[in-house]
This record gives structure tokens, C-alpha cells and sequence, in this order.
């Protein structure tokens, strides 16, 4: 049995490095991909994961996948493709440590996951089944990605969604719009940013767009709100956990180690996820802000994930 399943994109995070010996920039190979990054943190605090996806028969790929078994993340169902490229981004830090993207994606590999390459066995093996939704951005792995979800549906395993919005990837924003939101029936947990609320809901409001999640038979919808931490709504509650504040060196990778942390308290839980307590909850969600606290204080994503000892010492010393 897997613990957590992921499926999606994984790709190459090239961030910058300084400058060579003659004045030009210089970038570092960082491996990542949302749904990697999430897996990458639950399997450092100790769980057992899963990856499904598709990459390049090239030196990223090949890259990626030592990088994941290095992780302890289970790479049966990566499947290399010699036709296509392993999806590069390119990523510029601004002072704050806030990002913005380009892509080398036109198509990426993992665009180009097919049915034929699922395992369902893997998912039926998993408690948790993660997505996002950059796999809803192309054919064939839009329609790949609803094969995964009726699988993880029959399998009963816990749906979890984090829409991660990049409008670079996308041909429009409208067309965003209407992906995103027709998963939205599968998803039994779901994380989005302050400013993915309105792409998700129309509403702008992070407990107005909580509250309406919860209300289409989400059980646990999260808005992370940056510094200030994120905001969980349950049909029990609708609260603010504050984050904590850390110097910031990267976020890359933050709201994946947010939400591996997160997912990894859920699945330490037996019994169903509707039969946890929303006092349970907040205090889940105190746990995944301190992971992604200690995951901005160093580079990269995967590389940034913390140990669950750092967790908790985070903890005790703000008690």
C-alpha cells in the first residue's frame, strides 16, 4: 500500500545561480514539478509514495528519476518517452524570494502521458491520490487525468487537488477556468492560493471561496495566504492558521511542502476524512505552515523539503 499517490508533471526548475567569471547568468538544475515536490516532503517525514507521470529519454529525465528514488518516491509508474522533451522551467527570483516562470514545454513530455500508461494497480493501492492541473492543460493527459481520478473514485482513496495556476501553460484564462473547476466533483481535499480563489470560485474572498468549496461537498478546502498563513474551511469551521515568520531565501516548492506536510498528517489519521475534527484540522494545518516555513530558508524544492525532527522543533520552540 502507498500512502499518497501523486500524478502530473515533473520537470527541471532552473534557478538562478549568480553570475559566471564573465558576467553571465548562471543557473542551477533544480528537479521539480508540484506534484513530485508534495511527495518529496510526505516521503521525507517518513510516508510511502507513489509517482505517476512521464518524462524525456534525455539527461533531465533520467536526472528526475535518480532524483525521486533518492527520495524514497516509487517511480514504477514514471514512464520515459523518447519522442518528447522533459518539461523545463525557468525561474526568476525577485528580491523577496517571490518567482516568476517561463516554460520549455511546446510539447513537454509529460503533456504527453497516455491511459496506456497508468498503472491502476497503483492507485488502487494508495489512501491518497494527489493531482494538479497542469495535466489538464493538453490532450492526451487531460483525459489521462480523468482515467486516474475514476480509478482513484473506485479505489474510495481521498482526492487531493491543488489547481497551482500558471497562466503561461494555459491558452487562455477562461479555458483555465473551465478545467479547473470540472474536477472539482472528484476532490475530497483541496489546496489553493489567495490568488487562485477567484479562477476556482468567482469569489475573491478566501473564506467566502472556503465556504463555497465546502459547500460542493469538499471536506477540507485550504487557501494559503502567504506570510499570513492559510485559512481551512470545513462544514464545521471556516479559521485563519497564521504562518510564521522565517527569512526568506526561496519560495520555491513552499506551498508543496505546505500541502506534502498536510497530506501526510491526514494520512497519519485512521477512519474517514469526514470523521476528522475540525480542531484536528487547524491544528494539521499549524504543522504544514512550520513545513513550509523551514522549506523557504533554503534553494530549490525538492532539496528544500524538511525532516519531521525540524518540524518539531519549530513547533516547541514557538510554543
Amino acid at each position: 500500500m502507498f500512502d499518497i499517490t501523486a500524478f502530473g508533471e515533473l520537470l527541471i526548475d532552473y534557478t538562478p545561480a549568480g553570475k559566471s567569471p564573465a558576467g553571465m547568468d548562471l543557473f542551477e538544475q533544480n528537479p521539480g514539478g508540484a506534484p513530485a515536490n508534495v511527495l518529496a516532503c510526505a516521503s521525507r517525514l517518513g510516508q510511502k509514495t507513489a509517482f505517476l507521470g512521464k518524462i524525456g529519454v534525455d539527461l533531465q529525465g533520467e536526472f528526475l528519476r535518480k532524483t525521486l528514488q533518492a527520495a524514497n518516491i516509487n517511480t514504477d509508474g514514471l514512464i520515459s518517452d523518447e519522442n518528447y522533451f522533459t518539461t523545463l522551467a525557468f525561474v526568476s527570483l525577485l528580491e523577496n524570494g517571490e518567482r516568476s516562470f517561463s516554460f520549455a514545454r511546446k510539447p513537454g513530455a509529460d503533456t504527453k502521458i497516455c491511459r496506456e500508461d497508468i498503472n491502476p494497480s497503483i492507485i488502487k493501492n494508495s489512501r491518497i491520490f494527489h493531482f494538479g492541473s497542469l495535466s489538464l492543460t493538453d490532450s492526451p493527459a487531460r483525459e489521462t487525468t480523468y482515467f486516474a481520478l475514476d480509478e482513484a473514485k473506485k479505489a474510495n482513496c481521498i482526492i487531493s487537488y491543488d489547481p497551482n495556476y500558471r497562466p503561461l501553460l494555459w491558452k487562455s484564462k477562461e479555458l483555465a477556468k473551465e478545467q479547473m473547476r470540472a474536477v472539482l466533483p472528484y476532490v475530497s481535499i483541496i489546496k489553493l492560493s489567495d490568488e487562485e480563489t477567484t479562477l476556482i470560485t468567482d469569489h475573491a474572498d478566501p473564506q467566502v471561496a472556503g465556504k463555497y468549496l465546502v459547500d460542493l461537498g469538499i471536506s477540507i478546502a485550504a487557501v494559503t495566504l502567504g506570510k499570513h498563513g492559510v485559512l481551512i474551511a470545513t462544514k464545521d469551521g471556516c479559521e485563519t492558521v497564521p504562518g510564521f515568520s522565517v527569512d526568506a531565501i526561496d519560495t520555491t516548492g513552499a506551498g508543496d511542502a505546505f500541502w506534502g506536510a498536510f497530506l501526510y498528517s491526514i494520512g497519519e489519521l485512521r477512519g474517514t476524512i469526514e470523521e476528522i475534527k475540525f480542531s484536528k484540522v487547524l491544528e494539521i494545518a499549524k504543522f504544514a505552515n512550520a513545513a513550509a516555513a523551514l522549506c523557504v530558508t533554503k534553494r530549490g524544492a525538492i532539496p528544500a523539503m524538511p525532516q519531521l525532527n525540524d518540524i518539531v522543533k519549530l513547533l516547541e520552540k514557538l510554543k
